[in-house]
């Protein structure tokens, strides 16, 4: 799959997920398809039919900024959508150049930096999302983390394939469809990334759920928020989940499990130790 037939599943997938009176249009009982039809969103977009059926058949053809703002804005594509749609389209995008450099481990400065976070869990991802480092508050909260080689040491992986993850992460559904959408919207520039590809085939295959949102098209941009866990030996947890770019290297994320104030899960973490 090229990125033009991402673009056009992607398209495909926003335009039926919406119903007429979502966009002001009036509702018609004798539909067939589910959502809108190709035509109301080139008449919402202000383009042909035509060229737009072209463009969600993976066609090549070029579209400028402003006609895939006016696609985003007729699709009711939130900021992260239309950041997303642009991404897509943008034929010099794909491979994803420098960000997508190859790194085996996390640069020095990044392992100090996680380990001058503790007692915060942290870690750091790469491009294509697998783990690059950690620090051992991050051991701690998973332990399996030390144990995760090769293809399998991937955040997305962790969470749709890891049982311990599913029964650790409280409101699991909720929190593996947010990182799903994120992740998505985090690796389009790398297009059709060899490792990424084979991680969603695998996953595919390996989670249910995976296999049906997958198709669904949904996209996230990061926000801070409050993440739950139920710790098999320190209990009920609370972190604040953050992430950071480093500036120097662009395609790492540096995530940090901020403590929560007036909140002692992370000294009960600390406390704990794991049996050897």
């Amino acid at each position: 799959m090229d990125q033009r037939d991402e673009l056009a599943r992607f398209l495909r997938a926003r335009r039926e997920a919406l119903r007429p009176q979502d966009v002001g249009l009036p509702a018609d009982r004798r539909r067939r398809t589910p959502g809108l039809r190709r035509e109301e969103v080139a008449f919402l977009a202000g383009v042909s039919t035509t060229w737009y059926t072209w463009l969600e058949q993976g066609r090549r053809i070029n579209a400028s900024a402003d006609v895939l703002s006016a696609l985003a804005r007729g699709l009711r594509l939130d900021e992260a959508g239309h950041r997303h749609l642009h991404t897509l389209a943008d034929r010099s995008a794909a491979g994803g150049g420098a960000v997508a450099e190859a790194l085996d481990e996390a640069p020095d400065a990044l392992v100090r930096l996680i380990t001058a976070m503790e007692p915060a869990p942290a870690y750091v991802l790469g491009p294509t999302w697998r783990f690059l480092a950690w620090n051992r508050a991050e051991s701690r909260l998973y332990p399996a983390i030390e144990h995760l080689d090769g293809a399998d040491r991937n955040l997305l992986w962790v969470i749709f394939a890891d049982p311990a993850t599913r029964s650790l992460i409280t409101d699991w559904e909720d929190h593996a469809r947010r990182t799903l959408a994120e992740f998505r919207a985090g690796t389009a520039r790398l297009g059709h990334h060899p490792e990424v590809a084979d991680l969603v085939d695998r996953l595919q295959t390996v989670s249910p759920e995976f296999a049906a949102w997958w198709p669904q098209q949904d996209v996230a941009s990061f926000q801070t928020r409050l993440r739950r866990y139920s710790h098999p030996w320190a209990g009920e947890l609370a972190f604040e989940y953050q992430q950071l770019t480093p500036s120097e290297w662009p395609g790492l994320r540096v995530v940090c499990q901020l403590p929560v104030p007036g909140d002692d899960s992370a000294a009960r973490l600390a406390a704990w130790r794991p049996i050897a």
